[in-house]
Order: C-alpha cells, then structure tokens, then sequence
C-alpha cells in the first residue's frame, strides 16, 4: 500500500506536541473523482481546504506487532482548483504515555504521517499527490497533546513552515482499515454549575461519558481557561480525582481576542464532572458542552423493566459500553490506563454482543490477539500489549477462545472461528506447555476471583482457589476448541481427548467448593457431579450473606446462570433487584450513570474504595445483562444454527417485578420477549424473525416466524 508515498516527520524533538503538515495543490482539470489513503504513527487529524477529511476520531486506531491500519477517504466534494492539504498529528496510542514499551519494535522511531491523494479527472486520466519532500511542517498551535495529560492549545501561537524530513520506515506494516471508525456521537448539555463547599466552580453533565467537548468562550488575548476532568464528587461535594492516579487530564487553552470556539481533535476524557480552575467573562450552561466518542457501532439490544432503578442499570451498562469500546474494548476511559484488558473483554462479550453490533470491532481485537500471542507465545494481560507481561492468567487469556465463540454465536459467520482458529488451539497449547501439572493448570500465577469480595485483607482476588478457577478455564477453552474445529470441519480428537482427561482431573483434585465463585464454576462449566448439592450449597451462601454476592471478576457473569440453570430462579432475581451492598442496584441507588469497577467503589459512608485502583466507568459487571436477555426474558441462541438462524425462546418471569422485556436485532430481523402481569397471570408477548422454539412453563411451542401472545 501507498507504494510512492513516502513517511514524512518533523524535523526535530516533538514529543507531545501537534506538528502540522501541509501540501499545496492545483487540480488541472474537472474532477470525477478523488480519494486519499492515509495512516500515521501516532495519531492524525486531516482536512482538505478546511473541511475534516472523513469522520475517524483518532485515526488509525489502536494497532500494534507491526501492524497499521491505512484508511481511504472519498473526498470529490473538497477539491477546488487551488488546495491545501492539513495534517495534525499527536502521539496517539504510538509513542504517547500510554504507551509504556514506547512504541516496542518501534521504539527508535519518531510519529509520522503517510499518504497518497488520487485525482481521476473527467478526461479520464489521473494524477496523484504523496507525501515526500515537497510537504512543509510547523509546530500547531496545541503544544501537548496525550491520550492521559490532555491538551495545551495556544490560539495565538505562530510558527513557521519548514521542509519536512523524509523517513527510510519500511511499509509492510500497512495494511487497510479492519476496525470499526470511531465517531463524534451525542452532544451532552450540562445539567447544572455547581460552587461545591470547598469553593470550586463545578460543571455537572449529570452523565458520565467517554470523549471530548466544545468550547466558547468570550475573551481577551492572554486570558486562560483550564479545565480538569473527573467522574465523581466527594462525600463533601467536592470535586474528585485521585482515582485517576498520574493522568493530569485536563485542558489549558490561552485565548485570542474576540468570541471563540475550540474543540479539541486529538485526546479525549472520561468524565461527568469539569472543574474549572479559570475561565474569562461568564461561565453559562451553554459555554461547554460534552461530546460522547465511541467506535461506530449500531445499537442492537433494548432492556425495559418496571423497576426504575433496573433501568437505570441498564442505562448504565449500555453507557459503560459506549465509552469504552473506542476502538479496542477497554477497561476504563478515564484514569492512566484504558487498555484492552482479555478479562473485562471476555466476560462482557455476550452482553457486548446483544447491545450492539460489534462483530467487526471484535474481528480487528482478535486480529490483535493472536498477532500479539505469536509474538510472545501465550496470550498476554492487555491487547495491544503495551506494557510487557507475565505469564497468562486464567479468564483472562481465555478471551482468545471465548470471544471468536461467543461472535459466531451471535452472528453465524464462521470466519471469526476461521480467522481466530490457530489463536484457540494455541493458547491451549500454550497451557499444556506452562502448567506444573499435566491436565490441569497449575502452579502458574493468576488473578484469581479478581476483586472477590471474599478477598483476604490487603488483596485485590477473592479466596477462591487459583489452580481450580485455571483448571475449569483450561477446561472451558480446550471444549471450545473441539466445538470451533467441528464447525470448520477440523480434526479435534487430540482436544477432545484433553478435555475429557482436564475434567477428570479437576473432579479427582478438587472435590469441595468453598466459595460462591467455586460453586458457580462448578455448576455453570458442568464440572460438579452432584450439581443438586453444590446449588444448594451456593443458594445457602447467599441466603446467609442477607441474598447477597461475594464474587469478582470471575464468578459475577456466570452467577444467575448458574443458579436459574439448577432451580434457583428467584433467588437470582433476588440478586439481581438487591439494591444493599454488595449489589448491582447499590451503584445505581449511589447515583451511578455507569457500570463501576469495585462493588464498593463508594462505600455507604460515601468513603471511595482506594485512590489507586477505582474506576467509576468499568463494564465488566455489566455483563449481568446477558442473564437479562437470554433466562429472564429467554431469547436464546441455538448453537447447531447460530446467528439467532434458529431461536429458542425461554422466559422464566417472577412476581418481583410488573414487566419486563428485551428485543435484539439479529442478522436475521429484531426477536423480542415481553412479559407482564395481568389479572393475576402472566402474559407473554413473542415477536421471532425465523422458525423459533417457545417455551412457556416448561411447555414448548414450535413457532414460525411471526409474533405471538400466550
């Protein structure tokens, strides 16, 4: 790709700064057409005679393993006889802080851009314009600009054009656009401006989001306006952002003369709160509005319920989505971290899947799976992986078998188990090389129940046994494996027969469950043998903690499954509708507009859980919602015919609530399930887009497509 096109910098040190690039053109003749492909390392901002070309919000995205996505651009309305090309360019996810092993493989080089513009004129012939030595660069008005610290903009700063600097950097790496675009999507109108008790002049937008702002702003030249970004006020009231740890996130812009407005191109936050450390003139509801930033992913799945504060969970899982599936599926959009951590992936890719359509923004994140595992041999912590690894950890590492399944489940393209095939069978392979016991996975450090509650004093896992939670995993992956190879046709007996010898293992070495998070592995990967016990060994330890959880990070997505698929149906809506601590209806009562890292992020005090570790944008308990869809309201995949190709639609109601109801557009049309009571039964609204299975208390129905009452 871009073969005449050459990688072009700024000359000298630029380090989180914005150099730009500009090219001037005259097209000779009428245009029929014109295109521009274009990639950077770093990130980049284009505009052609002044207009924004395409609508990518920091373009090329999150790649990495000598991989870069090139990007073309239809951009026939833009030319005029004389043009000039604009090209901003930030750090981005390349070389920025985020970046902890700077760049890897490219650590000795600096942020470039590439590009190539082709112009099919009417006449039929065709010039094109690259980037080389006729380009010219200066320094831009944003002096810093990080994914983590923000921005620094100077509307008064000047700088002069010099001749670029031509890059010898070899072009293999370019490949074209995998991902999904991410987007400019709602404006957020602040909701209030708050003078909190210590003094400071807060803006509220009543909604945490994930993205950037507009600003206007009447003042005079020299004046500044600095802004910092947080997600939470304090017990007090006051602003809050120690949880951010190191990233500055803020904004300073030294103002020009006159009315302005700015947004800024490069960065973005995660934030509800603004507070504002200087600001010119009056400061209104209308100076600064938020702009939500996510990947371009259509909404797919609705939950409604009579219960408002269960909606306004659901809210919260579809907001805790939204902003952080920019461009890979991250943990959280706001402190010094925002990385594509396997675990919070793979636990949330059901419910991920159900909300939206997120088949192509999966297929580029399992491209980074396996490009980053061939590298190290083992699937690491975080893709991309920036910031080195240990050895795998069990659940987490598992991303690279779970998520291509649970795609194919949700979509019916065999591709992703096609593509990801050599990604599966090698992170089991991978096991079977690190373990310390043949048949299990033993011995090798891992995260645990991450964030248990049942965690020893002073530890971030819960109690549950590490070498047990690996082992089911190993399990889980290896029948994964067998059930992928079956699809593509492969010959498996070699992981069929290590899966029959890890489940036998596990039952020999580990015959008693002694945590919550042990029981629901046990039930829900069908590794007990007396499943009508330890179902009621788990029912007993949650009636004995007040009908409430202790899981983490591991237990928590299988946890209603596990009890409504052995008889504990109520009990998992008793879960579900808990609004004490620890519940997912405690954030809500707290105020929550997303999905929070620790079940005690704020704790019934309104003390925070740590400066070091607490997200309030976190999606991994928002994988609750899968139970929602799929047993409570019963809209279910068929594995022998996935994409919702055939549907099995099973719901299973309860007193505890007036209504509830779910739909998903599928490949094949929207499938919807609603319940409600009436005259003292229940009533139950089916809408199928294909020939689907019904079952109503325990009775089925072979339907066509169509939709239905019973």
């Amino acid at each position: 790709m871009l073969n005449s096109a050459k990688w072009i910098a700024y000359p000298g040190d630029t380090r989180y700064d914005c150099p730009l690039f500009e090219k001037q053109f005259s097209a000779k003749g009428e245009i029929k057409k014109a295109t521009v492909t274009i990639t950077s390392l770093g990130c980049y901002y284009a505009e052609l005679n002044g207009r924004r070309i395409g609508k990518f919000v920091m373009a090329p995205g999150f790649t990495m393993r000598g991989r870069v996505q090139c990007q073309t651009y239809d951009v026939t309305d833009c030319i005029d006889a004389e043009n000039t090309v604009n090209v901003y360019l930030s750090e981005g996810w390349f070389k920025g802080k985020i970046n902890f092993l700077e760049g890897r493989q490219f650590a000795e080089r600096t942020k470039c851009i590439i590009a190539e513009l082709t112009l099919t004129y009417k006449d039929g012939t065709t010039e094109t314009v690259v980037t080389d030595e006729s380009w010219q660069v200066k320094k831009s008005k944003s002096s810093m600009v990080d994914i983590y610290d923000g921005e620094h903009y100077d509307a008064n700063f000047e700088d002069s054009f010099v001749p670029v600097a031509v890059l010898d950097y070899d072009k293999s790496i370019l490949v074209p656009q995998q991902g999904v675009d991410v987007i400019e999507h709602e404006t957020v109108r602040p909701i209030e401006i708050i003078k909190t008790p210590a003094g400071e002049t807060v803006i509220d937008f009543g909604q945490e989001v994930t993205g950037y702002f507009t600003l206007t702003v009447d003042a005079k030249k020299g004046d500044l306006v600095h802004l910092e970004f947080g997600e939470v006020l304090d017990k007090h009231g006051n602003f809050y952002r120690e949880n951010y740890r190191t990233a500055k996130a803020e904004f300073k812009y030294v103002c020009r003369d006159g009315v302005q407005t700015h947004k800024p191109k490069l960065t973005f936050w995660g934030y509800r709160y603004i507070r504002v450390n200087a600001f010119p003139g009056e400061l209104t509801l209308d100076s600064i509005h938020a702009i939500v930033v996510h990947s371009d992913i259509k909404r797919t799945g609705y939950l409604d319920s009579s219960n408002p504060m269960l909606n306004r969970l659901f809210k919260n899982i579809i907001w805790g989505q939204k902003g952080n599936f920019l461009d890979i599926p991250t943990d959280c959009p706001q402190r010094d971290e925002r990385m594509g951590w396997t675990g919070d992936a793979q636990v949330f890719c059901r419910t991920a899947s159900y909300n939206f359509d997120v088949e192509q923004f999966f297929a580029k994140w399992l491209t980074d799976v396996w490009m980053e595992q061939k590298e190290i041999g083992f699937v690491p912590h975080i893709i991309p992986q920036v910031w080195g690894t240990d050895s795998p950890s069990a659940a987490w590492a598992d991303a690279a078998t779970i998520c291509p399944w649970q795609i194919y489940l949700t979509y019916g393209n065999k591709k992703i188990l096609k593509d990801q095939f050599a990604s599966m069978c090698g992170h089991v392979d991978s096991i079977g090389r690190i373990t310390k016991r043949p048949s299990l996975w033993y011995g090798c450090g891992h995260f645990g129940d991450w964030l248990g509650l049942d965690a020893p004093a002073g530890s971030y896992k819960g109690s549950s046994n590490e070498d047990f939670i690996a082992s089911v995993f190993y399990a889980y992956s290896t029948l994964l494996v067998v059930k992928a190879g079956r699809v593509l046709g492969r010959n498996v007996t070699k992981y069929e027969n290590l899966y029959n010898r890890i489940v036998a293992k596990i039952r020999k070495t580990f015959k008693k469950y002694k945590t919550q998070t042990e029981c629901v592995l046990a039930l829900y990967f069908d590794i007990a043998t007396d499943k009508a016990a330890v179902a009621k060994q788990l029912a007993d330890m949650i009636e004995a903690n007040g009908k409430r959880l202790k899981t983490g990070f591991v237990g928590t997505p299988y946890l209603l499954h596990a009890l409504s698929q052995n008889g504990y149906t109520e009990l998992a809506y008793d879960l579900l509708l808990q609004d004490q601590f620890p519940s997912w209806l405690y954030s809500v009562k707290c105020g929550a507009t997303t999905i929070w890292e620790h079940w005690d992020g704020r704790n019934e005090e309104g003390e925070f859980w740590s400066r070091d570790m607490n997200s309030f944008n976190h999606y991994a308990y928002g994988s609750v919602a899968d139970w929602v869809y799929g047993v409570a309201c019963g809209i279910q995949t068929v594995e022998e015919q996935p994409g919702f190709a055939a549907i099995r639609i099973a719901p299973q109601p309860t007193d505890k609530l007036d209504h509830l109801s779910a739909s998903i557009e599928t490949r094949h049309g929207l499938v919807s399930s609603r319940w409600y009571h009436e005259n003292g039964k229940v009533r139950y609204e089916i809408t199928t887009p294909v020939k689907s299975t019904v079952v109503i208390d325990g009775k089925e129905f072979e339907v066509e497509a169509g939709s239905y009452l019973f």
